[in-house]
């Protein structure tokens, strides 16, 4: 598989806290609500850059009790993407979500 984040996916990501991760996964949310519906290349760009985090985040060790809230994010996140016709999930709603998490980050 070709990660976009070859650095973090060589390692350095799971030297990251889960609110680091979940942080920078709300980054790519936010570049995605940002270009949803003005440039199509960039939502997906973002949209690909989230998945493949929340991907590397699942596949951490180190959160197997978070998984289960990990992995319905990722679909929460799939949800936004596709227009929210499953749980209503819109990225802006995420954002707040995510914001949490980098608020949690900064303070460590």
């Amino acid at each position: 598989m070709a990660f976009q984040h070859r650095e973090l996916a060589g390692g350095r990501w799971h030297t990251m806290t889960l609110a680091e991760q979940m942080g920078n996964i709300g980054s790519e949310v936010n570049r995605a609500r940002l270009s949803e519906g003005k440039n199509e290349q960039r939502f997906l760009a973002a949209r690909d850059r989230a998945l493949e985090l929340f991907h590397l985040t699942m596949e951490d060790p180190r959160w197997l009790g978070r998984l289960r809230e990990i992995v319905r994010m990722n679909e929460v996140f799939c949800d936004a993407v596709l227009g929210g016709k499953e749980y209503g999930s819109t990225l802006e709603g995420m954002q707040k979500y995510f914001d949490q998490f980098a608020l949690a980050a900064a303070r460590k």
